[in-house]
């Protein structure tokens, strides 16, 4: 994106990526059929320690901006749930997309290269950066930065990004994976495949969606979203019966057993691996009524606190990257080094599972490519 929008103003533009292979993430996002954006994109669903920083870019270019490419190109989409837009048919539509719209405006591309050093030197206005790629050094009054984070390593993530950033003197925040399955003490290996609708509940933030159990713990949208807002240590709480009050009271007092009672609210096996492992599974009747609201109650509060995640092999995104404080808002360019701009993933931005993410790469890159 950011190729095609200074491409657009008539810069000659190098594209360099070191997989042979352009947008390996974007091939395999959404099932791939490629989650492209969200209707709802706005400030407050992204992480940063600035949170206004994404406000501009995303502003600039617009949900309706990228689905302006589509049409434009013919390309299918399809709205899913809570404004999650994805393609009709497969990831490669979009990625042919880019690529055209690159070709179109001159820009070049060098893949399957690595860079090995970049030079610039510090202090003198207008000075050029050099890049080593291999055997060929290239020069450019511009370097944008795109390389991601680190998150699903076999699609080609690396550290190249934030190692760059601190060769230059600029921060980097704590990365961390997010979006990502969290790990429990023993995991739910009599469970694994089950899901439940829940309201999952971190540190003052709250997202209503289905979890499911794994044998390492849980996964499942509720808990992808919810991770990248945890820290270790924190406990996470579950309510499994949002929107729900008293529904034991409802068979009390009688023979029903307690699984059973549970079981028309919630899958019939962890209504008994409930009953099983934390209460004794008797007759409603058995229990008084503060027992059973207190029962519940618990049920509302689940809490459960995670021994990690699955790490960056599982996460969707790195959480964390180059310090807002260090860029433009305007225009993604560092405030230390004139003419390098950091856009995407390995800016300290983070979005929320359902095309945010793809939404930020789109808008940063757009803006970055305004002014490079």
């Amino acid at each position: 994106m950011c190729a095609i929008s200074a491409g657009e103003r008539g810069r000659r533009v190098l594209l360099v990526d070191h997989s042979r292979t352009l947008a390996g993430k974007i091939r395999i996002s959404g099932g791939g059929r490629c989650n492209f954006t969200n209707q709802n994109v706005g400030a407050e669903n992204y992480i940063s320690a600035n949170p206004h920083f994404c406000r501009s870019a995303l502003s600039r270019f617009t949900p309706q901006d990228i689905i302006g490419y589509l049409r434009k190109h013919n390309i299918d989409w399809q709205e899913k749930k809570l404004g999650q837009l994805f393609l009709k048919n497969t990831s490669r539509d979009i990625i042919d997309m880019l690529r055209q719209e690159c070709l179109e405006t001159g820009a070049e591309f060098l893949t399957g290269k690595e860079v090995v050093e970049v030079h610039h030197e510090a202090g003198k206005k207008d000075r050029e950066f050099t890049v080593l790629i291999e055997n060929q050094a290239i020069s450019a009054p511009s370097l944008v930065i795109a390389t991601g984070g680190l998150s699903v390593p076999e699609t080609g993530s690396s550290p190249f990004g934030y190692k760059l950033a601190k060769q230059f003197g600029l921060q980097v925040t704590e990365l961390k994976p997010g979006l990502v399955p969290i790990t429990t003490q023993s995991g739910f290996p009599d469970l694994a495949g089950i899901s439940i609708h829940t309201i999952a509940t971190c540190n003052k933030m709250s997202f209503r969606e289905d979890l499911l159990f794994t044998h390492n713990g849980l996964s499942g949208p509720a808990i992808l979203q919810i991770s990248s807002y945890w820290n270790s240590g924190d406990p996470i709480e579950l309510d499994l019966l949002p929107g729900l009050e008293d529904v034991l009271l409802a068979d009390y007092p009688g023979k029903k057993l307690l699984s059973t009672a549970l079981a028309q609210y919630l899958p019939k096996k962890f209504a008994q691996y409930y009953c099983r492992n934390w209460l004794e599974d008797k007759a409603i009747g058995h229990y008084s009524l503060n027992q059973l609201k207190m029962i519940e109650k618990n049920l509302h509060r689940f809490s459960i606190i995670p021994t990690g995640t699955e790490g960056f092999r599982k996460a969707e995104v790195t959480v964390g990257g180059v310090s807002t404080h260090e860029l433009s808002s305007k225009s993604m360019e560092s405030k230390r080094v004139p003419g390098l701009f950091f856009i995407g993933e390995v800016v300290d931005v983070t979005g929320w599972l359902g095309g945010y993410n793809f939404q930020w790469a789109w808008s940063s890159g757009y803006v970055a490519g305004s002014f490079a």
